[in-house]
């Protein structure tokens, strides 16, 4: 009796905070269910039927028939593999870069903290501003990188950037790893100052060289921070639209999943196939970000405890 009563308490306690905690989130579940859940399934309902583009009102269920079409025709998948090259290659080169300015900014140095503050700022520029700006830069006649590309006497000088395919991504990528590369520091260098110093000590009187500290002791204890950061960076990519839409308008294998999307619903006014497109695209990056929290989910669970 002695031992089964104070269990019994316990799990009264239990049961009541966990009932608390129910009705303490319960709020927020609700503000997220009508932010979230509702717009979705309106925009599948949406998807489920075809509209007159004349007379309101006036639509036809048809099932999973914009679905079949947009399947089955070339356009989607040309989006579909031309966001995942911008997204594969841009974060990639952005874990490469924040990485590397994070171990730089996690030296001691005069001006450390000024470097640290103004970091962020391309990641505050809008994103159209920066878009307008790269388009500037790779003018053919005026723009900056052109003209230092035809002084050096390199290929690419007359090239019209933005028109020519894989030049036009090229563009595309280099704006957006010149813009969130600097978010991807600030999280890996948030990865960094968490490690203790003893570990760094114990490499140095095994008699570990700089390289290999950094490949057996620093990365490996980094891979929680760079599984955060690249989660984000990969679902967000994978949503792009802003840039492309201001430097290409899609145009010179540029157009992304997004864009398709946006192009039947907004220009084309077909309401029904544009909303299959929206979903496709939702339940893609629902389908990549789960396949990655399967096989990284470790990493960012490490990040949770350390928090």
């Amino acid at each position: 009796m002695t031992t089964t009563t104070p269990t019994r308490q316990r799990r009264r306690v239990d049961q009541q905070q966990r009932r608390t905690a129910v009705w303490m989130v319960s709020p927020a579940l609700v503000v997220m269910f009508l932010v979230a859940a509702v717009p979705i399934g309106y925009a599948v309902w949406l998807s489920l039927n075809v509209y007159s583009v004349r007379q309101a009102d006036l639509s036809q269920f048809v099932g999973l028939t914009n679905y079949w079409h947009a399947l089955t025709s070339p356009e989607w998948w040309a989006a579909f593999r031309q966001t995942f090259l911008f997204a594969i290659v841009s974060v990639f080169l952005e874990i490469v870069l924040g990485v590397a300015m994070a171990l730089l900014l996690n030296l001691a140095f005069r001006g450390r903290g000024l470097l640290r503050s103004t970091l962020l700022v391309p990641y505050a520029v809008l994103t159209v501003v920066s878009a307008i700006t790269w388009q500037a830069m790779f003018e053919t006649n005026l723009g900056l990188v052109t003209g230092v590309l035809r002084a050096l006497g390199l290929p690419g000088g007359e090239h019209v950037w933005l028109a020519e395919p894989g030049y036009a991504m090229t563009v595309i990528i280099v704006a957006d790893v010149w813009k969130t590369a600097p978010f991807v520091a600030l999280l890996v260098l948030a990865g960094l100052q968490v490690i203790p110093p003893d570990v760094y000590e114990a490499a140095d009187l095994d008699g570990a060289s700089r390289w290999q500290t950094f490949w057996r002791v620093t990365l490996p204890l980094l891979r929680p921070a760079i599984a955060l950061a690249a989660i984000f960076r990969l679902l967000d990519a994978l949503r792009i639209f802003d840039l492309p839409f201001v430097l290409t308008k899609g145009a010179s294998g540029t157009e992304t999943m997004s864009m398709l999307a946006y192009q039947e619903l907004r220009e084309g006014r077909l309401i029904g196939p544009g909303s299959a497109l929206s979903i496709l695209t939702f339940a893609t990056v629902m389908v990549v970000s789960l396949v990655y929290i399967r096989f990284a989910g470790g990493n960012i669970r490490d990040v949770a405890k350390e928090r």
